[in-house]
């Protein structure tokens, strides 16, 4: 079950390719950032609260699926799933094309809250954006 659900739209461009004239594959991990970056602000909780707040969240762990593969041109939906913000922040990701509806990438994301001085985990998730979660779930309800 998400927690939190977050759409993001993305337009194919010339520098996105490779040799091959399809998008290279690390620049899905770009796609993947953008995406969470705009579900962090549609939060109302972006990266520079959290470094306001005196905390980071990097990704520890990755996993991707390529299915197939994106052109020039192409306008691509990445959907962004919050699974679980503790012990540990694990979101999934979803990319279709949005003219053929064909899911072309699928990946998950294991992020960890750091506190940024001292560089300690935290295996509980901070109030700040507990409370962003919070807020969105009473504003839909």
């Amino acid at each position: 079950m998400s927690l939190y659900t977050s759409e993001y739209e993305v337009k194919v461009s010339f520098e996105d390719l490779d040799p091959m004239n399809v998008v290279w594959h690390g620049n899905y991990m770009r796609y993947m950032e953008q995406a969470r970056c705009d579900m962090f602000e549609k939060l109302h909780y972006t990266y520079m609260n959290m470094k306001n707040d005196g905390f980071a969240y990097p990704v520890a762990k990755m996993k991707v699926k390529y299915v197939k593969p994106a052109i020039l041109g192409d306008i691509l939906i990445v959907k962004s799933d919050i699974l679980t913000i503790e012990p540990t922040l694990n979101i999934d990701y979803k990319i279709f094309n949005k003219q053929t509806g064909n899911k072309i990438f699928e990946a998950t994301t294991m992020q960890i809250a750091v506190d940024i001085d001292s560089k300690e985990s935290f295996y509980s998730a901070p109030n700040q954006i507990v409370d962003a979660l919070r807020k969105v779930s009473y504003e839909k309800n």
